[in-house]
This record gives structure tokens, sequence and C-alpha cells, in this order.
């Protein structure tokens, strides 16, 4: 008789996981409890889906437990996912910074996708499905818990796992937002609403000491900032203090301050006469030209020619470090995952079964372990499936994993 195995939560780890248990010989039934699978695929990379990331070491983009993560990266790699998908006719590309999308740019392929390869591999689906409680199910056979996080509960991720594993006696960590927006102090962010911000350099430091310092994409909101550098920092400075955190933004950082101020020089001689804040936008976006002065310290109602050698310097150096006060982070609801979750010393990390108690499995978000913006959170989750998938239908995954061969062809 096959072995039966339940996957609790149809997102990318649930599906992963009852694919790869499938594929293993055994009864997969996958309950989710929305009318449809895989729905926070449906908000990643604004709808188009950054299934993963092929740019380097996937472990260095994950500041949470990242060790954890390295038999399971193994197991099913980037590389392995985008095979998959292609497969089942959901070709990808890969974009700038390695992020890799469906071809189609449409989340709702990967979906597809994934749903045909659950079809073929027999996996008993049924939607609508809320679990209570485990214990039924553990006389059943296996489990494996990928009920996600705290984030976006909208899409079904309320936390219900979290529960369940205290139950069958994990340490659970409260769960908090991960890339997650800022709420900035100054006043004139709220002035830029709306502005996004390109090749723009953000750097946070704590007693000297660099925290984060990246090149990207930013965006002014009515609270703050935003955009995927500003996820990316919120999930290196959550466990900091923030009122020891200095964090800047470069708006030229391809030009030395010496530089700029040579170039502030040329612009300003050429045009003595005009207003500071008509010269600026040759630097600045127009917006922000408008309150750039007063960021600066510097009267908007100057001419070019009434800028002071000093001035012009402290423009220079404003344009490289517009210093920004992070009081706070948005709520959990905003954030795109949740840090927090499962302990990952009580998972083993070869098998992701549980160490308390036998037979129960943890894939996804509800493992303690995050990563930055890229695709890289999408791969946590499809790799932990896999792997507690392919673990839960069966008890060789270690000597099948030691052979060479590759479950993603089986």
């Amino acid at each position: 008789m096959n072995k039966r195995v339940t996957i609790i939560g149809g997102g990318p780890a649930g599906m992963a996981a009852a694919l790869f248990a499938a594929r293993r010989g055994a009864s997969v039934t996958l309950l989710e409890r929305n009318a449809k699978l895989g729905k926070k695929l449906y908000i990643t990379g604004k709808g188009r889906c950054n299934i993963t990331n092929t740019s380097g070491d996937m472990l260095s983009a994950i500041p949470r437990n990242p060790r954890f993560l390295f038999a399971a990266f193994s197991f099913f790699s980037a590389g392995d996912l985008c095979g998959l998908l292609d497969a089942y006719g959901c070709p990808t590309k890969t974009e700038r910074g390695g992020r890799v999308f469906p071809v189609s740019d449409k989340a709702s392929d990967v979906t597809r996708a994934l749903e045909r390869a659950l079809t073929g591999a027999g996996v008993r689906i049924e939607l609508g499905q809320r679990v209570s409680t485990l214990e039924p199910l553990f006389g059943a056979g296996t489990i494996v818990l990928a009920t996600g996080g705290a984030s976006y509960p909208a899409t079904g991720s309320t936390g219900d796992g979290y529960r369940f594993a205290e139950k069958a006696g994990h340490t659970v960590y409260p769960a908090r937002p991960a890339l997650v927006p800022l709420i900035a102090a100054e006043s004139w962010t709220r002035l830029l609403q709306g502005l996004s911000l390109r090749n723009i350099r953000l750097t946070a430091t704590i007693a000297n000491r660099v925290r984060f310092n990246q090149l990207g994409e930013m965006l002014f909101t009515h609270y703050g900032i935003s955009g995927p550098l500003v996820l990316s920092l919120s999930s290196c400075i959550l466990d900091d203090d923030l009122t020891k955190l200095r964090v800047s933004l470069d708006m030229k950082p391809g030009l030395s301050s010496e530089q700029l101020e040579n170039r502030l020089q040329r612009e300003f001689s050429e045009d003595p006469r005009k207003r500071l804040i008509t010269i600026l936008p040759r630097l600045v976006p127009a917006r922000m030209a408008e309150i750039f002065p007063s960021i600066a310290g510097i009267p908007e109602s100057k001419t070019a020619g009434q800028v002071t050698r000093d001035e012009r310097r402290t423009l220079a150096m404003a344009l490289k470090a517009i210093p920004l006060t992070i009081s706070g982070y948005r709520p959990i609801d905003e954030a795109i995952v949740t840090r927090g979750g499962v302990c990952v010393r009580e998972v083993d990390p070869g098998t992701m079964e549980s160490k308390k108690r036998a037979g129960l499995y943890f894939a996804g978000e509800i493992l303690d372990v995050d990563a930055h913006t890229g695709g890289y959170n999408l791969q946590i989750a499809f790799s932990t499936g896999a792997l507690a998938g392919w673990s839960a239908g069966g008890r060789e995954s270690a000597a099948f994993m030691s052979s060479g061969l590759s479950p993603v062809s089986v």
C-alpha cells in the first residue's frame, strides 16, 4: 500500500511538496483553504511572479538562518525549478539582477503549470478545506505543514500553522514583518509621494558599521519609503535599534562629491541668473528639485550666481548623502514575507522533518527563514517544499540524494 501524505497549504511550498511526495510514489492529498491554489503567487513581482534568482550564491541573499537551507537548495535548485516549469508549459526568462519570470509575465501561468504537474502526478486536490487540528491526519500517514506565515492574510496566511507547530511541541518565534515598507520621520518624503527613483544607492550604518549598502530602486510614499531597495533594507535592520540607525540616500552613486561639486560649478556659471530650483532638475527629478534646497539647508530663492562655494559643496554632499530617519515599519499585513515561525534548530535540514514529532514536516514561510527581494523567498518555498514532500513520501531520501539522480525527472 502506498504511503499516505497530507499537505496542508496550496501555496508554492505546498504544491512542490505535493508533487514530490507523489513522485516518490505516495498517495497525496493537498488541502487548500482558498478556492484556488497559489493565491500568493498572483501578487509577487507586481503580478509578474518573480519565481527565483540565478545571479549567484543563493545563501548570500538570506539574512535569517541561511545554512539551514543548504540541503534544500542542493536538492531542488533554481535551475531545477525553471526546468520543471518549462516542462509543464511555462517557459521562463531571466532579467536584470538574475530575476526569473515566466515569459508571459503572468503569474497565472506559473500556477497552471504546477497544477498540470500535480494532476499528472495523481495528487488529490481539495479546495476550500481549512484544517482545525492535525491529530486525525496523523493516523492516516505523514503531514507537511506549508501554511505560510502571517503576511498578506487575505491570501490565507493567517498563522494557523504556528498554532499547529506549537501544539506539536515546537518553539515558534513571534511573526514580524520582513521585506516591508519603512516609515520615515522626515516630512518632505510625503511631498514626494509616488516619486520613483532608479539607480540610486541606499546605505545604512550603526556605530560606523555598515548594515546595508546597495544600488537599486526606491519609492516615496505617504508614510515614508518603499520599493525593492527599501524592502531589502528592512530585512537587514529588523533586529537593530532604529534610534542608532543612520540611513542615507545617494542620488548620484556614479560620481564622487568632488565631481558633483565641479558639475554644479559648471552648471551655475553657465546660468548665473537662473534660480537654483530651475537648474537642479538637471541633477534630480523635477519634483525633488523643488524641495532639494531646503533638504540641503539652502534658501530656495537663491539664484545660481548667489550660491557660495560652501553652499555648492553642501549641495554636492547632500546629493551624495541625503539623511533619512527610519522611525518604524509598516504593519505585517503589508509585508511581503514573515520573519519568525518554527525554530529551524528543531527541524532536520536534510529532510524538513520535525525533531519533535515524527511524521511532521515543514516547508516554506512557516519556517524561521527569509530572504531579500528578487525571487529568493519563492525559491525557499519551492526548495523546502520539494525536499519535505520527497522526504515525507518515503524513508530513503538521504540514499537517493547521494545517488546523484534527480527527483525532478522522476
